[in-house]
């Protein structure tokens, strides 16, 4: 178990009322949803994938699927060691008799190989992006469903985000096996395989790129009462009386998609992301052609119960409503991908999201990156050894990773920005690293270097804690303040260690939202006059130590007045 005795077993809101009906894929949505979530047998031993589980395999408990077995929801509060195999069995019926069976799951960490009534159907590397298999010829009325998992966490040099064995300060609890929803669908024999949607504001026009499991195939898209026929390829589609989407008006257009005996529901929204210039000629960034603002916090999505995975739906859009109350329009989601849910919540809520790529790499020294730029030295990131980034493979799941997440996330209208790498952590060949990420998506922002070691992308991006914030001069490309603040206030009864860490230790509520005012007042609003474009707080929650957060971990105290941070928030938005 990864807790002791100076750790609290902290409940959210929500611990009791973990709801599995909630359908997982927002954007692709059939009538055919069988969830598997719930309670399953589980077996940690010593070993590899090698292990086949059987008939005669012991397991050893339940888990709550599809929560961790290092939180406290899956009931079994163990850490995964890189030099164990982690195992799962769920019994179901088949529901429907389809010619096609889709089993998918939302995500499992890190690589793992699934097999149904004994056939292995899939296996999957990378712990954060879905996977899906067709299980047609395997599934029969009665089914066993097995997984098993390996998760060399921290001890290999894999995209891993947070998550360490060690953990303390800003480094977490890792997470290990399943963590986000598995299902079933059942589907004609021709069926829609995945959809593109990209909004074209400035041509009032939506495309949509919609692919079968057979290819190309003819579709139609139904949009209001008009139905608009495509005989394969990209659909162009008129927005007539267009309505833009914003964290102000939060629109979304839903329309069905039909290829053969298929239907899918779906949605979009009409809107533009892109760098500009103010009317005081000073560069910004933009939001449907006019400058925009981006005040925003950062977002670590980790829970006190469910560590990677929130307790429900609920969750999940408390965190979004709570941010929006104190005057935020903005998520940087750091280094974590979310469940799609977490995203079309923000979507039709109105949050802009900035989308960290989740980091790997080894252990760089980081006073070295931190320091050398702050004296006028920037290391070129094609010194991998510089940046603990030599090897090979880990390079080369950057980018696999890179397509299907991107690949994943790409309909979503609430996604402004992609950043690549974070402070410097498994950076490698930033630029050539952009240059792909633009040939995938050219829709949206790209920070390419956040915080330390600036290699000459496209959005100066700065972290700056500790000492006062200061507009850099003569700087051309529009300024971001990507992480500052980080005020730390721990509550006796709702945090997880005694330990605290932050950058600026407050007493008490009134000190912290007393110093959040003069930060806003001194420091960020005074840097907007002067050309910034975007500011991103630390941090929306409290994470184990980490007690930074405006409301605590277990999300039962919001330790900021959010009338204040709301008036502070107009205006630094100029409203």
């Amino acid at each position: 178990m990864f807790y002791n005795k100076t750790m609290n077993r902290l409940y959210t809101p929500w611990a009791d009322k973990i709801d599995t009906t909630q359908y997982p894929r927002p954007q692709m949505v059939r009538d055919s949803f069988q969830p598997l979530d719930g309670k399953w047998k589980y077996l940690i031993q010593k070993g590899d994938l090698t292990f086949i589980p059987d008939e005669n395999t012991n397991f050893e408990g339940d888990i709550l699927v599809p929560f961790s077995p290092e939180s406290i929801l899956s009931g079994v509060e163990r850490t995964l060691l890189a030099d164990e195999v982690l195992v799962y069995r769920t019994n179901f019926s088949r529901k429907q008799n389809a010619p096609r069976a889709l089993l998918h799951f939302g995500a499992v960490d890190y690589e793992c190989r699934v097999y149904l009534n004994g056939y292995l159907v899939c296996t999957h590397t990378g712990g954060y992006t879905p996977f899906e298999a067709e299980v047609s010829q395997f599934i029969e009325d009665e089914n066993t469903l097995d997984v098993c998992v390996v998760d060399p966490s921290d001890s290999k040099p894999i995209s891993r985000g947070k998550q360490t064995t060690n953990h303390g300060g800003i480094w977490y609890a890792p997470t290990s096996g399943i963590w986000q929803s598995v299902w079933l669908e059942y589907l004609p024999k021709l069926y829609v395989k995945s959809i593109k949607i990209t909004p074209d504001l400035d041509n009032k026009l939506v495309k949509i790129l919609a692919l079968t499991n057979a290819g190309e195939m003819p579709f139609t898209v139904r949009l209001g009462k008009k139905d608009y026929v495509c005989d394969g390829g990209e659909l162009s589609i008129p927005i007539e009386d267009l309505i833009e989407w914003s964290p102000e008006n939060p629109y979304l257009y839903n329309f069905t998609l039909m290829a053969g005996e298929d239907t899918v529901k779906s949605y979009f929204a009409m809107r533009k992301f892109s760098l500009g210039t103010r009317e005081d000629g000073k560069p910004c960034f933009m939001l449907n052609n006019k400058p925009y603002f981006m005040t925003g916090l950062l977002d670590q999505g980790y829970w006190s119960d469910g560590l990677y995975t929130a307790p429900s739906d609920e969750a999940l859009e408390y965190d979004i409503l709570l941010a929006k109350s104190c005057g935020f329009n903005t998520l940087r989601k750091h280094i974590k991908i979310e469940p799609l849910r977490w995203y079309y919540h923000c979507d039709r809520l109105g949050m802009i999201v900035w989308q960290d790529f989740v980091n790997g790499g080894g252990k760089y020294n980081p006073f070295a990156i931190l320091l050398l730029p702050n004296m006028g030295i920037n290391v070129k990131d094609s010194h991998y050894g510089f940046y603990a980034r030599k090897d090979k493979k880990g390079k080369e799941l950057y980018y696999k990773e890179m397509d299907e997440v991107v690949a994943t996330l790409y309909n979503s209208p609430s996604i402004a920005l992609w950043t690549t790498f974070n402070e410097g952590w498994g950076q490698f060949d930033s630029n050539k690293v952009t240059e792909y990420l633009l040939s995938l998506d050219r829709t949206r922002l790209i920070d390419s270097t956040s915080g330390w070691s600036d290699q000459g992308g496209k959005i100066k991006s700065i972290h700056k804690y500790f000492v006062p914030f200061k507009m850099p001069k003569r700087e051309k490309r529009p300024v971001s303040l990507s992480e500052y603040g980080g005020y730390s206030l721990r509550e006796e009864d709702h945090s997880y260690s005694d330990k605290i860490f932050g950058y600026a230790k407050m007493k008490d509520a009134e000190e912290l939202n007393a110093a959040l005012k003069k930060l806003w007042t001194n420091e960020i609003i005074p840097a907007r006059e002067k050309g910034l474009c975007a500011a991103i707080y630390t941090q929306l929650s409290d994470v184990e130590e980490e007690v930074n957060g405006i409301v605590t971990y277990d999300r039962k105290v919001v330790k900021v007045d959010k009338d204040l941070m709301k008036s502070l928030n107009e205006k630094l938005c100029g409203k």
